[in-house]
């Protein structure tokens, strides 16, 4: 089109030509770029619903911690210590990616989003990195670095599957030079980040997130498999001893065996059929199934030896094998005074159920007597206080010894209210970091930190303030359609405050004290 002498019209047809391909390549980069912005969102998607997974996750695993510390506190020591690695990396990357469209008024218009400049300015000058640049990289190094230092201790090193995610790490999180397609070797900041679109840059950050958090996922995923796996091992197992009678003389031969014996769920008779010195013992008053143990919860009785007779059924439905029991037990000395203990330290507290055991040794529990304002008995030594007004309650004792002596004695305890109750959102309390999308769906809720006994606190409503926006009243545990409005106006990085939060004790008219609020700090 160029060659030879042309005709005004065959240079017109030429000119619009040229026109016409400039256009299709103007509109194949906007696609480019639409589809880079696409792929971001995507990941993000996926992202979020990666988060809600591993908060999941983590709730559960603290419930079990709590519930089980034994088999558990270690698995959740570990799983914190990985969160703590992954979300300060994640939320690093979060601030680098917001601080790169700031300034662009539609953040899904990624037509828009065609400069390199963001982050040529920020990591790159002439040959050498900016601080922004070295930051970068001293991030994604650090992160490598103690997550790979996490996954090499003893007790994560032998779980299954552990060292191919220390494998996708050194992959993932690499920041060694890259072979370019001419053969070169380039820095890997260089070959990732230096004069690409921002919309692409961004979908690599984003993608960088997104191998942040299935690593965690996939990580606490092999750790709970592993501690579920153990449970089934032979760490299950403790030792037993067995004696052909409860007491022996001084000099005398002690003829007592060793065995071994398993205490977990899976060797939990399906029905017992037990008696205590000819008496017929009743499952849930005399005694429970705790994992493998049955658990007796009988007096001791008079002095002297007692037996424990009967069959423990194990299997299901018509498969059931019966094991003998025959065992006995010593009950010895004579005391002189009463012993009254609190289950849960020397205080009761208002609004509660206190569990108390009142016993004297040597003394059948059906001739001890204890009372006090407040105070009922459930069964044997057991008994429950539920203290009403005043600041102490005094407890007496009193028994008759077998030879007619009578014996007693009093414990004051002291009378306290239930703490005040503190507003919690995903567990979490005080100042809490979330996305703006994962606040609109968590729930709001009260907790009773380091309380002794088992509450159940109920929300009904609460107060939601955003800055510089009126205070909403919600009804109920999550926020309403004027939260959420007020929310999306909210700034990154700005707080909201959940205060004026109603608690109250289920079943119980209790007044408790002012609920503390609960602080939010939008990442996004």
């Amino acid at each position: 089109m160029a060659g030879g002498k042309l005709s005004p019209r065959q240079k017109m047809i030429n000119l619009m030509y040229l026109v016409f391909i400039a256009m299709l390549a103007l509109n194949m980069s906007k696609e480019v770029l639409s589809a880079f912005g696409l792929l971001n969102q995507k990941i993000s998607d996926a992202n979020v619903a990666t988060s809600q997974r591993n908060t999941s996750f983590m709730e559960g695993l603290a419930v079990k911690a709590n519930d089980e510390p034994s088999q558990y506190a270690a698995v959740k020591a570990k799983a914190d210590e990985i969160s703590r690695i992954s979300d300060d990396f994640d939320t690093y990357i979060s601030n680098i990616k917001s601080a790169s469209i700031e300034n662009i008024e539609d953040p899904s218009d990624y037509e828009v989003m065609d400069k390199p400049d963001h982050f040529n300015n920020l990591f790159f000058t002439g040959g050498k990195y900016k601080e922004g640049g070295q930051e970068f990289l001293n991030k994604m190094d650090k992160y490598r670095t103690e997550m790979m230092a996490v996954l090499s201790d003893t007790a994560l090193a032998k779980v299954a599957g552990i060292e191919d995610i220390k494998k996708s790490i050194e992959s993932n999180f690499s920041t060694a030079e890259v072979t370019n397609r001419d053969g070169k070797n380039v820095a890997w900041l260089n070959y990732n980040y230096e004069g690409f679109p921002l919309v692409a840059s961004l979908t690599k950050l984003t993608q960088i997130q997104a191998d942040i958090k299935t690593t965690k996922s996939e990580v606490l995923q092999r750790m709970l498999a592993g501690q579920q796996a153990a449970a089934l091992s032979f760490s299950n197992y403790s030792t037993l001893l067995e004696t052909s009678k409860s007491a022996y003389y001084s000099g005398e031969k002690f003829d007592g065996s060793i065995v071994l014996g398993r205490t977990d769920e899976s060797t939990k008779p399906s029905k017992a059929e037990l008696t205590l010195d000819g008496r017929k013992l009743v499952e849930g008053t005399d005694y429970t199934f705790e994992g493998g143990r049955v658990k007796m919860n009988v007096s001791a009785g008079s002095p002297g030896d007692h037996k424990i007779e009967g069959t423990l059924f194990y299997g299901e439905g018509g498969e059931l094998t019966p094991v003998e029991v025959n065992r006995s037990f010593a009950t010895i000395s004579l005391p002189n005074s009463a012993v009254i203990a609190a289950d849960k330290m020397n205080v009761v507290y208002r609004g509660v159920d206190n569990p108390m055991t009142v016993s004297i040794p040597g003394i059948p529990d059906n001739k001890v007597n204890a009372s006090a304002a407040g105070l009922s008995k459930i069964s044997g030594s057991k008994y429950v206080m539920r203290p009403g007004a005043g600041r102490t309650v005094i407890i007496s004792a009193n028994g008759t010894l077998p030879d007619g002596k009578p014996v007693g004695s009093k414990s004051e305890f002291r009378i306290k209210d239930i703490p005040a109750p503190v507003g919690a959102i995903r567990g979490e309390t005080g100042i809490v970091r979330m996305e703006r999308g994962g606040l609109e769906i968590s729930s709001i809720s009260a907790v009773l930190p380091d309380f002794d006994f088992d509450v159940n606190l109920n929300v009904t409503g609460f107060s939601f303030k955003v800055s510089g926006q009126p205070t909403v009243r919600v009804n109920g545990t999550k926020l309403d359609g004027a939260a959420k409005g007020a929310l999306r106006r909210a700034g990154r990085g700005e707080t909201v405050q959940i205060f004026d939060i109603n608690a109250n004790v289920s079943g119980s008219g209790v007044m408790l004290k002012k609920t503390s609020p609960v602080i939010i700090e939008l990442t996004n």
